[in-house]
């Protein structure tokens, strides 16, 4: 009889549990009810958040059911406080995590409630290369999996709250033609709101955050992202650009490269500090404190822990003062395009800080040399590779009355010079007649001691414009993915090679033409050959634009190199006397 009455009691637990809910349905919650606020949530995150247009058909749910949620009364401009029996009432609604996507004409911004972070931004007009230069598939995409771009902690006298452990209430709407998400909570016992306001055509969003009844010396500490997922060819040297940078107010930027810091070390900057960036090679983020405002109060580093010999992991975190509870910032999450980052002000242009110790001339240098190379592409409609091309002509055809002198002066030091060893032979012992006659023969041949230091002076002038286009290369997008000829990006080294070896052949060329008519040394011969190897060891591995450049300058000085050396060969010797 036991086996009996156990499967009896089963046959009779499993039609109690079937017909249960069949005879005694659940009532449908009435709008406003706790259920009904979280099922509106979800509705409004799978239904309106993907939408293009930030106010969808049941954005209207979605808002009703936020605004009931707005803790302790705190609102942003334009927007209606709730009663505080609401807003203890809602207090014990568990609140979903949810996602806001955001969708502008050149990007995809993606927050969460979790913390009210700005968790990715999609840049829909570039696209991830493969190490052939060829599409991996798919838009650039900024976050790392599982990493943050943006998010927040609180910090009050004795106290600092991470919000990524809070989830606030979202509300989306649409003010001025702009895209606008606000997360708000009960921070402590603390309303707070941090709202993004979405720039339609543009990598900009505006960010304010409020803190109702925040007491004196409370912050906003804003955390930086600790990396970038790599979307280019060349990982490895997409990765060796990482790094911070900032702008202390008064003050050149400087930048703080991961490799730079060691694992654990910490770096503290005091502000004012007008704006912070994480960067890769050719994307960045930046936090910039709104104009009119102060600045931040201070930016600090932590380097990140390294599991390889390149540091991939950073840390950096903003100070922002809290000023009668609230703050005002920018952030722009997109492509290092040069003529964006004026367009953001605040020497933002300036965000990838070139030339070390000579910041102050390579720095201007370059973004005069990047400023001219997009007005020819805008003026002349060209491809970035003939761009260079006429570049390099254009400065070789601009040098050239500064170069004609300068190897004409060299060619007139080079035959005086046997007159000159003559002379310091003779009179080695009685440097006043020595001094007398070196100036005598430099009078009678229109020369003076410094002709030699004029005639390499116009040598040296190429040299701002090299360096200048160095560092355009490391980080100009207009650059990223540019075909010419048989490169597939420009910006990269030369798949075969061909390049930096044309470069050493005209280097030799040059070398060989400009001892024509002279009776060369071994050290002079032995040199012939040893700079053009050195500088093909040189251009290897830089890029093949560069690479380009620097050969039509070499090919655009033959013509000249070969008429100095026909006049060299015309000359008539000195008379010695």
């Amino acid at each position: 009889m036991e086996p009996r009455r156990i499967a009896l009691a089963v046959v009779l637990m499993a039609a109690v549990l079937i017909l249960t809910p069949i005879l005694f349905p659940s009532p449908v919650p009435a709008p406003g009810s706790k259920t009904a606020v979280s099922d509106s949530l979800r509705r409004a995150d799978s239904a309106t958040v993907a939408s293009t247009n930030p106010v969808a058909a049941d954005s209207a749910t979605a808002a009703a059911a936020v605004a009931a949620g707005v803790a302790s009364g705190a609102t942003a401009p334009g927007m209606r406080a709730l009663p505080d029996s609401t807003n203890a009432a809602l207090r014990t609604v568990a609140v979903p995590v949810d996602t806001a996507v955001v969708t502008t004409a050149p990007a995809v911004f993606r927050t969460t409630n979790r913390g009210a972070a700005l968790i990715g931004v999609e840049m829909q007009q570039f696209v991830a290369l493969s190490n052939k230069g060829r599409t991996k598939g798919g838009p650039v995409e900024l976050a790392k999996v599982g990493d943050r771009l943006l998010s927040f902690r609180l910090v009050t006298p004795g106290d600092t709250v991470a919000l990524n452990a809070q989830t606030f209430i979202t509300t989306r709407t649409e003010e001025n033609g702009r895209a606008v998400v606000r997360y708000d909570a009960t921070v402590g016992a603390r309303a707070m709101t941090i709202a993004y306001s979405f720039l339609p055509d543009s990598y900009r969003v505006n960010v304010s955050v409020v803190v109702k009844g925040a007491p004196e010396n409370s912050f906003l500490l804003i955390d930086m992202p600790p990396g970038f997922r790599s979307s280019e060819a060349d990982t490895t040297e997409d990765q060796s650009h990482l790094a911070y940078a900032y702008k202390p107010d008064q003050q050149n930027a400087k930048g703080v490269s991961f490799g730079s810091l060691d694992p654990g070390e910490r770096r503290i900057e005091a502000g004012p500090i007008a704006w912070t960036v994480a960067k890769n090679k050719y994307f960045l983020l930046g936090v910039l404190a709104s104009n009119g405002n102060a600045g931040f109060a201070e930016v600090n580093f932590t380097g990140g822990v390294r599991v390889a010999k390149a540091a991939t992991r950073s840390e950096a975190t903003i100070v922002a003062s809290l000023r009668s509870g609230s703050v005002a910032f920018d952030v722009y999450a997109g492509p290092q395009e040069f003529k964006r980052l004026v367009a953001m002000g605040r020497s933002f242009e300036t965000s990838n800080p070139y030339g070390g110790w000579l910041q102050g001339v390579v720095q201007p240098f370059a973004t005069m040399v990047i400023r001219l190379l997009l007005w020819m592409k805008t003026t002349l409609g060209l491809s970035y590779g003939w761009i260079l091309v006429l570049f390099g002509v254009a400065v070789r055809i601009i040098l050239w009355p500064l170069n004609q002198k300068a190897m004409r002066s060299s060619m007139q030091m080079q035959r005086i010079q046997p007159h000159l060893q003559e002379i310091q032979t003779k009179y080695k012992g009685d440097q006043t007649k020595l001094q007398a006659e070196m100036m005598r023969v430099y009078k009678e041949h229109g020369m003076s001691p410094f002709s030699s230091l004029s005639g390499c002076v116009p040598m040296l002038i190429p040299l701002p414009v090299f360096f200048a286009l160095f560092f355009v290369f490391q980080n100009t997008i207009e650059f990223r993915g540019v075909s010419f000829l048989w490169f597939p990006d420009i910006s990269l080294k030369d798949p075969f090679f061909v390049i930096p070896i044309l470069v050493a052949i005209t280097a030799m060329g040059l070398s060989w033409i400009g001892m024509r008519g002279m009776k060369a040394n071994e050290q002079q011969k032995m040199m012939m050959y040893l700079m053009p190897a050195m500088m093909m060891v040189i251009f290897f591995n830089m890029a093949s634009g560069l690479n380009l450049y620097y050969f039509v300058q070499n090919l655009a000085s033959l013509p000249q190199q070969w008429l100095i050396s026909q006049e060299r060969s015309k000359a008539q010797p000195v008379v010695r006397g």
